[in-house]
């Protein structure tokens, strides 16, 4: 793998044009920020790591697109997702973590030093690398899912469900976990509507009877959500009953939050020509570890974790991904 091809940039022999332009040798690599790379950082910065940690495109990760988070110990109040995230960036900077703007474009894992290339250009050689990228939710597509993110809209019914207890909330998809966010959400809500654009649904058997047992779920077969109205919050969902067909129709329920439910695409993209992937995308880890199939490289948050996706969870195993590192580290340079 040649790290500094640039895409476009070559001779007429079909060399690149460009020679890095500059390396940088650290002994501890942090790629993401978000609970688990700022925690990881942390972790890593008290224990002499002195962290590189570059944030990625969305510095804070997703909570930075959270309002409010009354889940997380130690802030009885509750707070919001971007306060939240610079709380950890400030405790992790105060420990000497180094933390950049930057986002890892390619790497190469193949020898005893790890090489990273952030924004196509720099490179990072370093002993140990934490992957923290996080993962990105599946959206519909729809112009009023962007309006109404943070007043309706969410993609996580655990984080967020309980801001609609007694209210008429809808979900989107037709899998497992459209079928268990529905569950859920049926234990808080009045009414939940399950929107599938198909004419059955897709999850398991099980998970099928436990929604079509549960009285206040309404399925809502054979749907497309075209658009979501109110003002300023969501109030309601335009549907497209059979779609393309001679009978379709437009319909309307009134609902205060819209849950999507139709899976995530970790960040994991850089990495996949070294690290094992599952069939999603997401870094397979050695259970119990935050250990990939390279040595000192180690994974954590929602990049390698497809079942929790929790602000604590993914803060947890920026912890363990530290702790991996520093004795990674111990026992490579003893």
């Amino acid at each position: 793998m040649d790290l500094f091809k640039p895409m476009g940039k070559l001779d007429d022999k079909g060399e690149s044009k460009l020679e890095p332009t500059e390396v940088e040798r650290v002994k501890c690599l942090v790629i993401g920020s978000g609970p688990a790379g700022y925690t990881a950082a942390i972790y890593a910065a008290r224990a002499n790591l002195s962290p590189v940690l570059y944030e990625g495109l969305q510095p804070g990760g997703q909570l930075t697109t959270t309002t409010e988070v009354e889940n997380y110990p130690g802030y009885p109040e509750g707070v919001t997702g971007p306060v939240m995230m610079e709380d950890f960036k400030k405790q992790a900077q105060r420990f000497g973590t180094d933390i950049r703007y930057g986002i890892a474009t390619a790497v190469d894992f193949s020898g005893p030093v790890h090489k990273i290339i952030i924004d196509e250009k720099k490179v990072i050689e370093a002993e140990a690398v934490i992957i923290a990228t996080g993962a990105t939710a599946k959206y519909l597509g729809i112009e009023s899912e962007t309006k109404y993110a943070g007043s309706g809209v969410s993609a996580c019914a655990t984080c967020d469900g309980f801001f609609y207890k007694g209210k008429d909330v809808a979900v989107v998809g037709g899998g497992d976990t459209a079928c268990e966010e529905a569950i859920y959400l049926a234990g808080l809500c009045n009414k939940v509507y399950l929107i599938v654009r198909k004419d059955y649904l897709r999850a398991s058997k099980v998970m099928q009877e436990r929604v079509f047992k549960t009285p206040n779920i309404e399925v809502l077969f054979g749907r497309n959500t075209k658009e979501l109205q109110g003002d300023g919050v969501v109030e309601k969902a335009i549907l497209i009953k059979h779609k393309g067909g001679a009978d379709e129709t437009e319909e309307e329920i009134k609902i205060d939050g819209f849950f999507l439910a139709i899976g995530h695409t970790p960040n994991s993209d850089p990495f996949k020509d070294y690290l094992d992937l599952d069939n999603v995308g997401y870094i397979k880890t050695i259970p119990g570890t935050s250990k990939t199939n390279i040595p000192g490289v180690f994974a954590c948050g929602d990049v390698q974790d497809s079942q929790y996706r929790q602000a604590i969870t993914a803060a947890g195993s920026g912890c363990m991904a530290a702790i991996d590192s520093e004795r990674y580290l111990s026992e490579k340079n003893s």
